[in-house]
């Protein structure tokens, strides 16, 4: 069995290894701390049997990195880990794929409980949400960026997140080691699959995929 842990916090990386440990202890567990290392271990041809992820990770931006990588590797099981409780972000990760939701304040012995129910192929939500339809956690227009950003290929997603945290292309082109014009072809194939005019427009739709309290 392979686990992979991706959160940033080494103090929780090092809690979750104990829960996981605590129901399978043959398990392999791998640690990750942000988006890109996420995308290298799985662009590598690893298939680990079961992720839990965090939401707020460096390289992402709120569900942006759930959405993605469920698309690019649906036959991943992801768990969300999150410092996150509102009903409503519980509804939105499971809406997005997420198989289960862990809440950081978690017994050891629920995320133990979580892992293997979800590895098992059941969802596993904390005892106490509310029962409600998942399906329609979402507004209109965050499921139709979702999709959108589905359609990105991961170096797009690379690149649409470095313009969400304000780089130039010139800066993506050297933290990603690839020439400008590489960056601005990337650019304005993101534009045309968001279907948007320009980087504030990008930024501001994939506002959509942020971690804010709804009222659903």
């Amino acid at each position: 069995m392979n686990i992979l842990i991706v959160d940033d916090h080494p103090l929780f990386r090092h809690a979750l290894i104990q829960a996981v440990r605590h129901g399978l202890p043959q398990a392999q567990i791998q640690e990750k701390a942000t988006v890109k290392e996420f995308y290298e271990y799985l662009e590598s041809g690893a298939e680990p049997d079961l992720v839990l992820l965090d939401l707020n990770l460096p390289g992402a931006s709120g569900f942006s990195a759930l959405v993605h990588v469920r698309a690019q590797f649906p036959a991943i099981p992801i768990v969300v880990v999150s410092a996150h409780e509102e009903t409503s972000i519980i509804r939105r990760a499971i809406a997005h794929g997420a198989m289960g939701y862990i809440p950081k304040s978690a017994n050891p012995s629920h995320i133990s409980e979580a892992i293997v129910e979800v590895l098992e192929g059941e969802i596993w939500l904390p005892a106490n949400l509310p029962t409600q339809d998942m399906n329609d956690a979402c507004s209109n227009d965050e499921a139709i960026l979702a999709e959108r950003i589905q359609s990105l290929t991961p170096q797009q997603f690379r690149v649409l997140m470095m313009v969400a945290e304000g780089l130039l292309n010139k800066q993506i082109a050297y933290e990603l080691d690839v020439s400008e014009a590489t960056i601005k072809a990337h650019v304005t194939a993101i534009f045309r699959k968001l279907n948007v005019q320009n980087r504030t427009q990008a930024v501001l739709a994939i506002g959509a995929l942020k971690i804010t309290e709804k009222t659903i």
